[in-house]
């Protein structure tokens, strides 16, 4: 049998057995006084989800990403992941268009509407394919040096940062207007 001094009640039971008659009868007090009545009421699982999507209402919103002000690092990551994506997109897209229909987009088909499209569409064509895909191959030699180890403190980071911006915008006017 367990102890009640190993447990720790002893000094519970003590200030129990020597307390007054009137304080170790406080259950009854309790009872004796009068209560508020709490009722409830069973409710259907449909009412049950309007009360919490109500509550989910009144409740503050965290300030996720609209309390910080952006960061040159954060957004050239979101958007090396956006141009890689997209490069995807288009790559896999074309593959699986030739694909589908070898004598539609082969080679000469491609060169032949492009060819009889306005100087001005194909200017805007060349910069939004070569956006993408000068910021992607400039920021991977970016992530390359951080792999070796070098430009990691914060001042180089934002250096290599603006580097990579530049760069991304003279290669895409070059092979916009090549």
């Amino acid at each position: 049998m367990i102890s009640t001094r190993a447990v720790g009640l002893g000094p519970a039971f003590r200030r129990a057995a020597l307390a007054p008659r009137s304080a170790r009868n406080h259950v009854a007090l309790r009872s004796a006084i009068a209560r508020r009545g709490v009722q409830t009421q069973s409710l259907p699982p449909a009412a049950a989800d309007e009360i919490l999507n109500t509550q989910r209402l009144k409740r503050p919103s965290s300030p996720h990403l609209t309390i910080y002000q952006p960061q040159l690092t954060a957004i050239l990551s979101i958007g090396n992941r956006i141009a890689g994506a997209a490069l995807s997109v288009l790559l896999y897209g074309f593959s699986l268009a030739y694909l589908a229909a070898p004598g539609t987009f082969d080679s000469a088909h491609v060169v032949e509407f492009v060819a009889g499209m306005p100087e001005y569409v194909k200017t805007a064509g060349k910069l939004v394919l070569a956006a993408p895909f000068t910021f992607h191959s400039w920021n991977g030699l970016r992530h390359l040096a951080w792999d070796s180890g070098k430009f990691l403190s914060i001042k180089a980071v934002y250096g290599t940062g603006y580097a990579v911006l530049g760069a991304t915008a003279v290669s895409t006017i070059y092979l916009a207007f090549m």
